[in-house]
């Protein structure tokens, strides 16, 4: 077992150097040692994960006398089997799809870079081997990104991901200094034991040493997840390869969650970090989820979407919820690669389908469709609406445990979740159907089917991920005080109801088309700074234009050229 773990992460670096030193010139044999060094990765990645689960005693294999680490903990090794199953369909789909590109093996090379990478970082056991690994991905996806050298796009853009990625790389490299200086050790494990054992003894300007490293690491996970203002690079990628696409949406994206749960030990002990990381993911999840639906572009769409995914898993860090972030990265992870690996035949169906409705007389003889759909009563969509999806919720997480309703951040979770159900009820009562009560049922059964599945595997993971003692002391953490938690609750609970009862209402009233004309400015107003990416864009331009022009006249006076 010790053996296959050192084995796992060294198997892409030994596909890559084969296929940069003996393969350049052979396409079809440099394209299967890639996919098959992956596939082996995953494979063993699957045995030490299954063998794991029979023992479970999470230990540190040294590389190297000071610094070279595997931490084999639950968290690696899923993050294992993840990472090289998301590579593992990637590398099948490029055989194909980059067959005509230039530098073929090359690519395949920097595939299984950036998986040797991954897994060295997300393994990682002590501070060196984190930061480099850490490092070490921003630049196989710059050559990823920017692997078809005769579109200047690409290489534009990942070159302001590399920049991205730089000044995010800096908090965590303080946080890293940080910790060796007051604690004297690089093995995470052993910094993690003496956090816990004297949480407040290390001070540093008045706040504790885990509170301000806490804030250093969150910062460097916003900068490699897309968070809010600095989530600029992330549209702008889709010059690159489709298959870097999903893999940087499925797996690279994703490492602000897997950076918050390596650190969670520590951020048993500081709630300002998490409480941050809440308002930053919950703007961002807003944010990105509005700029995802006035997209014209499918690729951009998706691009958008991760970041409000994203938005969400950080969000969800900052309740205390680290192993339902696990879960939904790696949900996301398959589910967000599927889509950008079909993006191609997506484009092909809408050109072959304008979505130009046809002629009505068409319609109702040829197709033979009824020429008036019917809805469901607006009172009873009204009240599927709100009170289905909060049932559904509750008992399914009362029927895993009831304790977990004392703690603020399942509660804010549940209340998130049902804003989303009820947002699915509501659109399939805005749908027009020959049977709307069927359409409704049909939906209402697979978003229960949806919870029920979602809170089991969840709660699985934090029985396996953490011990119920550390899953407490992040959820209190993570929360605020009694009386500013009810209130809180209580003002987003009327708003919520109050704009859907006002929106069934002025629905079943027909005052729609009267409310719409009246805030038509309003409308035309918020596209325009939705459609400009919040002038955020715009403005960095600026800033980088003045800084520019300063820079040429120090230039001038002190006579540098």
């Amino acid at each position: 077992m010790d053996t296959l773990a050192i084995i796992i992460p060294f198997v892409p670096i030994l596909s890559a150097v084969l296929l940069l030193l003996f393969f350049r010139q052979q396409k079809a044999i440099a394209a299967r040692i890639s996919v098959l060094a992956t596939l082996l990765t995953f494979v063993f990645s699957l045995i030490l994960l299954t063998l794991y689960i029979g023992n479970q005693v999470p230990r540190v294999e040294q590389l190297g006398s000071l610094w070279g680490s595997i931490w084999l903990d639950p968290l690696s090794l899923i993050m294992w089997a993840f990472v090289s199953g998301i590579s593992l369909l990637v590398h099948m789909y490029s055989v194909r799809y980059m067959i005509e590109e230039p530098n073929y093996p090359r690519f395949f090379a920097y595939l299984d870079g950036m998986t040797a990478t991954i897994l060295f970082m997300v393994s990682a056991g002590d501070l060196i081997t984190l930061l480099i690994s850490w490092f070490l991905v921003g630049v196989f996806l710059y050559f990823l990104l920017g692997h078809d050298t005769d579109r200047p796009a690409a290489g534009r853009y990942a070159f302001w991901t590399q920049i991205t990625y730089r000044v995010g790389d800096l908090p965590l490299w303080l946080a890293a200094f940080l910790l060796f200086k007051y604690y004297g050790c690089l093995s995470l494990p052993v910094i993690f034991e003496r956090i816990a054992a004297a949480p407040t003894a290390m001070q540093l300007w008045g706040m504790s040493v885990p509170a301000w490293v806490g804030i250093l690491v969150a910062i460097a996970a916003f900068a490699r997840s897309a968070q809010i203002l600095l989530h600029g690079w992330l549209p702008y990628t889709m010059d690159g390869p489709t298959p870097v696409s999903a893999l940087m949406h499925a797996g690279i994206v994703n490492a602000g969650g897997f950076l918050f749960n390596r650190f969670a030990p520590m951020f048993e002990y500081t709630g300002l970090a998490l409480h941050i990381a809440f308002v930053v993911g919950l703007i961002t999840a807003v944010v990105g989820s509005a700029l995802m639906l006035i997209q014209n572009d499918v690729k951009r769409s998706l691009g958008y979407s991760t970041m409000g995914q994203m938005g969400f898993m950080v969000m969800e860090c900052g309740l205390g919820a680290m192993p339902l972030a696990v879960f939904h990265l790696i949900a996301h992870g398959f589910f967000k690669a599927s889509l950008f690996l079909g993006a191609g035949d997506a484009i092909g169906d809408a050109r072959r389908n304008d979505g130009v409705p046809p002629d009505p007389l068409y319609v109702s003889v040829v197709e033979r469709r009824p020429a008036k759909p019917s809805r469901l009563p607006w009172w009873t969509a009204a009240t599927l609406t709100i009170l289905v999806p909060v049932i559904v919720l509750s008992l399914s997480h009362f029927v895993e445990s009831s304790r977990l309703f004392f703690e603020q951040g399942v509660v804010i979770l549940l209340f998130f979740a049902w804003v989303t159900g009820a947002q699915a009820v509501f659109a399939a009562h805005k749908m027009t159907h020959t049977n709307p009560w069927q359409l409704m049922g049909g939906i209402l059964g697979s978003f229960v089917l949806v919870v029920l599945g979602y809170t089991l595997i969840s709660y699985y993971f934090v029985d396996f991920l953490y011990s119920p003692s550390a899953s407490a002391r992040l959820f209190q953490s993570a929360s605020i005080g009694v009386l500013s938690y009810d209130v809180l609750v209580i003002i987003l609970t009327l708003l919520f109801v109050g704009g859907w009862a006002l929106t069934f209402f002025a629905d079943a009233k027909d005052w729609g088309r009267n409310l719409s004309q009246r805030w038509q400015g309003m409308y035309l107003a918020m596209y325009a700074f939705l459609s400009r990416e919040l002038y955020l864009n715009d403005f960095y331009v600026r800033l980088s234009q003045v800084l520019l022009s300063w820079s040429r006249r120090l230039n001038v006076w002190f006579r540098w050229s």
